[in-house]
């Protein structure tokens, strides 16, 4: 018999990364069931901008929020706590996804993904899973990505990153099972999303790109009914299926058959310049270097090495 889907009304939520796109829409979506939301970002004026157009909806507030600093993010949650009382989700969902040759990519560049992409679902995870274990409750959703299952060209660091999401995710909920502590545990891998990371694209054959209101709606699927996988669109669980049992020569194929292989490798990247620029002056500390930051604003989205990245 199916399993009876729960009642997410009055429940409590906190997403990391709320202001726009994957986040903007699940925080769309938990209001919609009844959920109350806090929303923080490192863009605490668009978080609150975010807030005000959506709390006609329900219950939401904007807090600020560095996913890098651990400080930040145990504020995040204390405070989100203080406003609307112990959480039941956390949506680890920040993160950035430049594009281009790993060969083309700083040492700075690197370190921000690594620092956003993965020390962000530490911080996150450190700061919510003591309260969820405490109360012997909770759901911790992270948002990885079909890069985390398939190796994607043009975006190296990134797919690692979401590789690191993936495995991590899966090892977290071993360790919660054999430990007997009732959290959930989900991970989220989307397709190309229409958002601004996939800025300029190319277009994959046989999975189609989905809107970020898509992978809401898989989150609250998976809150509803608890699962570990949620492949948005779920044909990309097949295609990952697949391809885990091929030979490398078939993967590759595969790949090109679907465009995989160059749906970022050859993206667009006129349409890509502001997104680009915003995030080489995310955290950590600001390290991209002055002339890449040039090079962005001049629409290009290969940096220049740089030989000391500015602190």
């Amino acid at each position: 018999m199916a399993p009876q889907p729960r009642n997410l009304t009055g429940r409590n939520a906190a997403i990391t990364g709320g202001a726009r796109g994957i986040g903007r829409e699940t925080a769309l979506a938990l209001l919609a069931e009844g959920v109350r939301v806090a929303i923080g970002d490192i863009d605490l004026a668009l978080a609150q901008r975010t807030a005000a157009e959506l709390r006609s909806r329900g219950e939401i507030i904007a807090l600020p929020l560095d996913v890098t600093d651990p400080a930040s993010v145990e504020a995040f949650v204390a405070d989100a706590e203080e406003h609307l009382g112990p959480l039941d989700i956390f949506v680890n969902n920040a993160g950035i996804m430049p594009i281009g040759r790993f060969r083309d990519e700083t040492p700075a560049g690197s370190a921000r993904q690594v620092d956003i992409n993965i020390h962000g679902v530490l911080n996150g995870a450190r700061a919510i899973l003591p309260r969820f274990t405490t109360r012997r409750r909770g759901h911790l959703v992270n948002i990885a990505s079909m890069a985390g299952k398939l190796g994607v060209p043009g975006t190296a660091t990134y797919a690692g990153t979401k590789h690191f999401v993936v495995g991590w995710s899966e090892s977290l909920l071993g360790e919660l099972r054999h430990d007997g502590v009732p959290v959930d545990v989900t991970c989220v891998m989307p397709a190309i999303v229409r958002t601004e990371l996939s800025a300029g694209a190319k277009a994959t054959r046989g999975v189609k790109d989905v809107g970020p209101e898509d992978v809401a709606d898989g989150i609250v699927s998976a809150l509803k009914v608890p699962r570990f996988d949620v492949f948005v669109p779920r044909i990309g669980g097949t295609a990952a299926k697949v391809s885990a049992v091929l030979p490398r020569r078939g993967r590759e194929l595969l790949a090109r058959a679907t465009r995989a292989d160059v749906t970022l490798l050859e993206a667009d990247t006129s349409k890509r310049g502001a997104y680009e620029l915003r995030a080489a002056q995310s955290p950590p500390r600001q390290v991209q270097a002055a002339n890449d930051v040039e090079s962005l604003a001049a629409g290009s989205t290969t940096p220049h090495k740089a030989e000391k990245p500015t602190a």
